[in-house]
């Protein structure tokens, strides 16, 4: 049992993307261990060939790490030379740019086939910071999360509305929050508004703050999400409400367009047009699996 909680430091490019899925896992060390945990932000340009030799320390200002944990490809650098300089566990939340074996652990999502090591943990889906509800609400209030354009479907903004439409008119006395995202085209919000369907919301990504989107999803009694958003799918499954996605057209049969069709034959996600499973799923909590792999691997508590 250690005398003082540790230091844990996350080096971000400041993605949104990334910095979620730190802040996920962080927040779940913290809950468990009281970790404090310092950010770093580093990019390009990265550490000198010197500097990955002999080690460089970021930041030295700070109390000496007992965990550095990286996500993004331009922090992997970076997260290599302060290993080599603090002789500190260093691990990533990706596949990484190199050997697994130059780091102690790897945190990696399924659908980018990692091997079976015992220093890599295979997630379903990136980490996020969604914490499960431990009931759903009964408040007949919804959420719908919309994506746009993406290599693995064939986005159809006549079609996205379409279907938003047929929620709505589906369940009366039921309101919808409708939120898109930077993907989004413009107009899906204007036809949608053009339909002046009183039972739907219209918000966009320019007016939430970060963690609005966290906090909305375990508010919502029943979640329906576009496919190409797989960050958004998986925030979903997190929550533990009943979550379904839009039928789109797959562009490919790539592994994204694989993992969502696995989600939905397995019964966690309900595709658009067909009935729900007979049972709820359980909630993919995967960043409180990661903290608990991360405590027991390198002896946190």
């Amino acid at each position: 049992m250690r005398n003082n909680p540790p230091h844990v430091w996350l080096f971000t490019d400041g993605k949104p993307g990334h910095q979620n899925q730190l802040r996920g896992l962080a927040d779940r060390l913290t809950a468990h261990i009281g970790a404090e945990c310092h950010w770093l932000k580093v990019g390009r340009p990265g550490p000198s060939l010197w500097q990955l030799w002999r080690g460089n320390n970021p930041a030295p200002h700070l109390p000496e790490p007992d965990l550095m944990i990286a996500a993004g490809s331009t922090t992997q650098a970076h997260l290599l030379a302060a290993k080599r300089a603090l002789t500190c566990p260093a691990v990533v939340l990706m596949r990484p740019n190199f050997p697994y074996q130059w780091l102690d652990g790897a945190i990696v999502p399924a659908h980018d086939k990692p091997p079976a090591r015992p220093d890599i943990l295979t997630t379903q889906g990136v980490l996020n910071a969604v914490v499960p509800v431990q009931q759903v609400p009964q408040t007949h209030a919804g959420l719908i999360l919309l994506g746009g354009p993406s290599p693995h479907y064939r986005w159809d903004s006549e079609t996205v509305v379409a279907q938003v439409q047929q929620i709505s008119r589906a369940q009366p006395g039921w309101h919808w929050t409708v939120a898109d995202s930077r993907r989004t085209p413009e107009d899906v919000f204007q036809a949608l508004a053009a339909l002046n369907d009183s039972s739907l919301t219209l918000v966009s990504h320019h007016t939430t703050p970060p963690d609005w989107l966290p906090a909305r999803l375990v508010t919502s009694s029943r979640i329906w999400v576009s496919p190409d958003s797989v960050s958004m799918v998986y925030e979903a499954l997190t929550s533990g409400v009943p979550t379904g996605i839009l039928r789109l057209a797959p562009a490919s049969t790539g592994r994204v367009v694989a993992g969502i069709d696995a989600l939905v034959n397995a019964g966690q996600l309900q595709q658009f047009g067909e009935p729900a499973a007979e049972r709820p799923h359980m909630p993919l909590w995967e960043a409180e699996r990661a903290a608990l792999w991360l405590i027991d691997r390198f002896s946190l508590r």
